[in-house]
């Protein structure tokens, strides 16, 4: 998301968001209703890795306005369909105007269905992310209070490397603990923090 210095901005229904979620009604509805809550299953988390390695270079609304289009075309996130995956697969993708058609990150996230079936033996790709959040959550007043990454952003992108995944870098990895609830990056003044119930409205 682009950067921003502003701290909440009031919308019309009285309601405090950040500037990234207080224009675009699609922007300001992930926001309300899914952005920084806790995901705790299988699928959504792998879609979720997956979502954000696409977003790499590119801005989140593109993804999410891209997001039916992807699902559709990756079995619904399923990670024992897109695990079967073939070279056959990676070329019909790359013909598919409805996604990102890159080449590095199609084949990423079939490496990373592959990598999520082979955690099962160790406990499941939940437990391996989860098992890194922090012991305590920024509290940014404004966005340029929020860190692009941290210490166990940068631990959690080296340990799921060492499992297979690709496009897990420690600031695709920040970016992934901010959306699943793992930190708690709402600016204080929104009408979203806290929400998570992983974090305390005072939790800092």
């Amino acid at each position: 998301m682009a950067a921003d210095t502003s701290g909440v901005v009031v919308g019309d229904d009285g309601l405090a968001r950040p500037a990234w979620a207080s224009v675009d009604p699609l922007m300001r509805d992930y926001y309300d209703h899914e952005w920084g809550l806790p995901v705790t299953d299988e699928r959504g988390l792998y879609e979720r890795i997956c979502l954000e390695g696409f977003q790499s270079g590119l801005s989140w609304a593109t993804i999410l306005r891209k997001r039916p289009a992807f699902r559709a075309a990756f079995a619904d996130f399923n990670p024992d369909a897109v695990a079967l995956f073939t070279d056959a697969d990676v070329e019909r993708l790359l013909q598919n105007p409805g996604i990102v058609r890159n080449r590095l990150k199609i084949l990423a996230a079939i490496r990373n269905a592959r990598a999520t079936l082979a955690l099962r033996q160790e406990g499941g790709l939940v437990d391996f992310v989860w098992k890194f959040q922090p012991a305590k959550t920024p509290q940014p007043v404004v966005h340029t209070d929020i860190p692009t990454q941290s210490e166990e952003s940068v631990a959690l992108s080296k340990a799921l490397r060492k499992k297979g995944f690709s496009f897990v870098g420690p600031t695709t990895m920040f970016a992934l603990m901010e959306a699943i609830g793992m930190v708690d990056t709402h600016l204080v003044d929104s009408h979203r923090r806290g929400s998570s119930g992983v974090w305390t409205v005072s939790t800092g």
